[in-house]
């Protein structure tokens, strides 16, 4: 379960402030909900993409669930 800092949290910050984690989490979150998202909805899973793309994408099999392993 995803417990780190929650989407109002992280749209006040600079999307390229943000962990490997937390893109991967809503990444995955907001591609489960692709058919359902408003405008606004897609150009931040749009940003989550560029940024993902930009950091040269997930550097190993990163998903929400793998902070756990971290601790």
């Amino acid at each position: 379960m995803y417990t780190r800092r929650d989407m109002t949290e992280l749209a006040m910050m600079s999307i390229h402030d943000w962990t490997d984690e937390e893109l991967a989490h809503f990444h995955h979150s907001l591609q489960q909900m692709t058919p359902y998202l408003n405008v606004e909805g897609t150009s931040i899973h749009r940003e989550i993409i560029l940024e993902i793309e930009g950091r040269g994408g997930l550097k190993r099999e990163t998903d929400w669930t793998n902070w756990i392993n971290d601790f």
